[in-house]
């Protein structure tokens, strides 16, 4: 009765079960998992959210397979701040880039082909390709004081039936930008093999360290065909708005032909809504207010975190770049879904185990930095605690 591409294993895991339970139970739980900014106690404008989609143009349908003109001129004036020209007609509104993923996917490759996804990432991209009838082939991104392409590794699995080549910058969870070197070697890897460069750059204003070769935006590139894809979920911290947005760019005759195809797409599912479409440039607007109090959370969350870590704990985070996670290695006396298990259940921290993002090793922790610095100061004690009393 049902399609094969559905056919996923929907019992729920031992971590989401345990959960459960404690919660029905009246348990109380630091959520250290917590990404939701609306609910993360940020200062919203409410009335001026409000204002913005109470547009009265609203009132009329004038669909438009691009968007609404006023949502992509504003986007495009917030990519020349940061020094990239965009064309608001290469500028595709979509409701999430959960569903841009699906326009792009859909536009490049057939059933049964490729995309290359790095890993560790966000374990979205399986549902995505399934949905979409594609493969998952991941390429690694490895550890040394920081994270970096294995390029080695990368070029090994191209493949001829790849058809697009997918980074995310800043990764989510790793926090890692991509370079200009990094930037230079896939939009090689791109032009030999006739691939489309895919760019998830949705934390990418959040940047938590300087660093002068990291890549402003891959909307920039237009050597080869390339698609950026962001929206205010994060960049405006309103996930409940659902917009989102595609930036095409590539060589002339190929970018036309890219175009009129996702025209067709786009106009075939008209999913963002007159009041969001128009709403969008006042809303995008916020971000002024609200990215300084999400940037101030993070680092304050952070450097609490490395205050404790500092001396001889047992526990250790990885470098991160940018975005709203952290990673802590703990000891490999345990892997990481019975540390999870064992912090839920003793001392009512819930965290990710890195398995959830596909870490090719045991002992990973992955933590949001954006949660209430209360909340983010107690689990990360409590945290500490049962290692070394563990360890």
């Amino acid at each position: 009765m049902f399609a094969e591409r559905t056919n996923w294993q929907l019992t729920p895991n031992r971590l989401s079960l345990e959960v459960e339970r404690l919660r029905r139970q009246g348990v109380a739980i630091l959520d250290l998992t917590e990404s939701n900014p609306t609910r993360c106690g940020l200062n919203y404008n409410s009335e001026e959210i409000l204002r913005a989609l109470a547009d009265p143009r609203s009132l009329v349908y004038e669909p438009n397979p691009h968007g609404a003109p006023e949502a992509r001129q504003a986007i495009a004036e917030y990519y020349a701040e940061r020094n990239v020209a965009v064309d608001p007609e290469c500028i595709f509104l979509t409701a999430s880039t959960s569903e841009a993923y699906s326009y792009v996917f859909r536009l490049l490759a057939s059933v049964g082909e490729s995309i290359l996804v790095p890993t560790p990432s966000y374990p979205l991209f399986n549902f995505l390709a399934d949905l979409n009838d594609l493969r998952i082939v991941p390429y690694p991104l490895v550890y040394d004081q920081g994270w970096r392409l294995d390029r080695q590794a990368l070029e090994s699995r191209l493949h001829p039936g790849v058809r697009a080549l997918l980074a995310v910058h800043p990764n989510n969870p790793t926090g890692s930008f991509l370079t200009r070197d990094d930037l230079e070697f896939l939009t090689r890897c791109c032009r030999t093999h006739s691939l489309a460069l895919v760019s998830d750059e949705v934390f990418a204003d959040y940047a938590l360290e300087p660093d002068t070769q990291r890549v402003s935006s891959v909307a920039q590139v237009s050597g080869v065909l390339s698609f950026t894809l962001s929206g205010l979920s994060k960049i405006a911290a309103l996930p409940q708005i659902k917009a989102a947005w595609i930036v095409a760019n590539g060589p002339p005759e190929t970018l036309r032909n890219a175009r009129d195809r996702l025209e067709v797409i786009a106009d075939t599912y008209l999913s963002v809504s007159t009041p969001v479409g128009l709403a969008l440039p006042r809303l995008l607007e916020m971000r002024r207010s609200l990215q300084p109090q999400i940037l101030e959370r993070l680092r304050d969350n952070l450097h609490f975190l490395d205050e404790q870590l500092a001396g001889d704990s047992p526990v250790s985070r990885l470098r991160v770049e940018g975005g709203w996670y952290v990673i802590l290695k703990l000891p490999s006396i345990r892997s990481d879904e019975e540390w999870a298990l064992l912090l839920l259940g003793e001392d009512g921290v819930f965290v990710h185990p890195g398995h959830f993002f596909d870490f090719p090793s045991d002992g990973h922790l992955v933590l949001s930095l954006l949660p209430p610095a209360k909340t983010f100061q107690e689990g990360t004690r409590r945290i500490l605690e049962r290692v070394r009393d563990k360890s």
